[in-house]
């Protein structure tokens, strides 16, 4: 076989002048016009968006999930709703309550029942006294006077309101019994020749005053 060329075969001889040309060359290249300029930005946009869609599938799985759950607010758990709801109880004691929460019960406050005070007792009697006494020449104005030291100002509003004549008695007739008694107020009944009296009777800074009644029967 016949040979065309004599002389050894010369290989290309790789410097690192030879690459810098090359770079300088692939630097330059966007620099020689404005549409390799254009080119260039567009080639580098298209670059970026690839890689963004690339980063969420090369993120682990729990990497994102936990990213996911630290980024949220903190919601308890069905557990955690239900201890803190029962105040500390355990779950024996929520299942015998039904899986309800406990309620507490506020008591009612009362005034405390008290005996009787006689200092009350006797504005009752004196009041029921006036209040039946009355006659044919006594004038209202009279009546009215002297049922106001034992009454309070407000029911002496209502009390003038009231035809003496009207009053269905005359006298008392038995002993006066308290129906409910506190150290501020006291109700008492008072039998008179007509119907029989509940009379309300209330402490106040000037002493025991009536402030209201009402009939029995």
């Amino acid at each position: 076989m016949t040979r065309l060329f004599e002389g050894p075969i010369l290989m290309p001889i790789r410097t690192h002048r030879g690459r810098a040309a090359v770079y300088r060359r692939l630097w330059g290249w966007p620099l020689r016009s404005p549409k390799h300029l254009i080119l260039a930005l567009v080639l580098l946009v298209a670059l970026v968006s690839a890689v963004g869609l690339l980063l969420p599938e090369i993120t682990p799985a729990g990497s994102t999930a936990r990213t996911d759950r630290e980024s949220t607010d903190y919601a308890p758990e069905p557990e955690e709703r239900d201890s803190a709801a029962g105040g500390g109880q355990d779950v024996g004691d929520r299942d015998e309550l039904g899986g309800a929460p406990p309620t507490i019960s506020v008591p009612t406050v009362t005034p405390e029942s008290a005996p009787p005070t006689p200092a009350g007792m006797d504005v009752v009697r004196s009041w029921v006294s006036n209040w039946s006494r009355h006659s044919p020449d006594t004038t209202r104005q009279q009546w009215l006077d002297r049922l106001r030291p034992h009454t309070t100002p407000e029911f002496m509003g209502v009390m003038e309101s009231v035809e003496p004549a009207n009053v269905p008695a005359t006298e008392l007739t038995g002993e006066l019994s308290a129906e409910s008694s506190t150290e501020s107020s006291m109700r008492v009944l008072v039998p008179t020749d007509g119907p029989t009296l509940r009379v309300h009777v209330v402490r106040t800074e000037q002493g025991w005053r009536v402030a209201g009644y009402d009939r029995v029967d």
